[in-house]
């Protein structure tokens, strides 16, 4: 009775976060609804699971239009899943862009590292690699900010960090290193951002095509250093940060030699994050899902 009576629902779908196998009790919800629906998709799979595919393409029947976050996202819900081509619609990711901020005057660098924790999160390629550049021990600082995944937390304890922890002590370089498990609000965070020199994001992931940290990143103004997930290929490629092999400790050293040793790179980085941030600010994103919205509502001939 609530969703009826708004003029559209916009689900925001992601592979398990809905009850039932692969997420399929949202279908049962959308039976019930007589507005027009949007579909922002956070996961397109490559090789989805029978039953994934299942689900997915039963949304995306029931669904008057799929917004796809990148143009990766896009092209492979077309190739991978059964879909109306003129359903898919591009819509970046949004992000909250603070006021604009300098790079830190000091010569230091401060690498940053933030959302929940857990394997997969390639901290630990991170830390080898600090202990391939003793050159830089004194410059460098990296902070690993989050808490650890609650579902994660729930099965494995914070087994994670602690292997982090060690492995950071064995190599020497847990001096450099912070690990903060503390919550932040959206202020607390972006000071945090404000502070940091670089955002490193050495996701073990090649399949991830949507990341909000990227988003948020580039749009604090911050150069990134990231693995070749598909987000960052097509999101840095004008030259908002550098991008580098999966689980490769020396490409990652090299990249954060680079970021430490090389100012003017430095700059032209956090230059050219600023058109990203315009076009991923939360206000302009919101104006492209309204616009959508009213032309479901005209394609449908529904008047309110």
């Amino acid at each position: 009775r609530i969703i009826n009576s708004f003029d559209v629902l916009l689900v925001q779908h992601e592979f398990g976060i809905f009850p039932g196998n692969d997420g399929s009790d949202v279908l049962q919800l959308l039976r019930d609804v007589h507005v027009p629906v949007l579909m922002t998709m956070h996961t397109v799979p490559l090789m989805p699971t029978q039953g994934q595919r299942n689900v997915f393409e039963a949304l995306l029947r029931r669904t008057d239009a799929a917004v796809a976050m990148t143009e990766v996202a896009h092209q492979r819900c077309l190739s991978v899943f059964d879909v109306e081509p003129d359903k898919v619609v591009t819509i970046p990711h949004g992000a909250t862009v603070p006021e604009r901020t300098c790079l830190p005057a000091s010569t230091d660098v401060s690498l940053l590292t933030w959302g929940l924790l857990g394997p997969g999160k390639g901290i630990e390629w991170v830390i080898d690699a600090l202990a391939m550049l003793p050159e830089l021990r004194d410059r460098v600082r990296y902070t690993v900010a989050g808490e650890t995944h609650p579902k994660i937390k729930a099965n494995d304890g914070e087994q994670y960090r602690e292997m982090l922890k060690r492995r950071a002590e064995l190599l020497g370089v847990s001096q450099q290193i912070i690990f903060d498990d503390a919550y932040r609000s959206l202020p607390s965070l972006l000071s945090l951002i404000n502070e940091s020199t670089c955002v490193v994001l050495p996701y073990d992931s090649d399949d991830q095509i949507t990341s909000g940290v990227l988003v948020d990143a580039v749009s604090a103004g911050r150069p990134v250093i990231a693995t070749r997930f598909p987000h960052a290929v097509e999101l840095l490629s004008d030259g908002a940060g550098l991008v580098v092999p999966h689980r490769d400790s020396v490409s990652l050293a090299h990249a954060i030699k680079q970021v430490a040793i090389d100012n003017e790179l430095l700059k032209k980085m956090a230059a050219a994050t600023w058109p990203l941030a315009a076009e991923h600010r939360w206000p302009a994103i919101a104006a492209k899902y309204v616009d959508l919205a009213v032309q479901v509502l005209i394609s449908e001939g529904v008047t309110r």
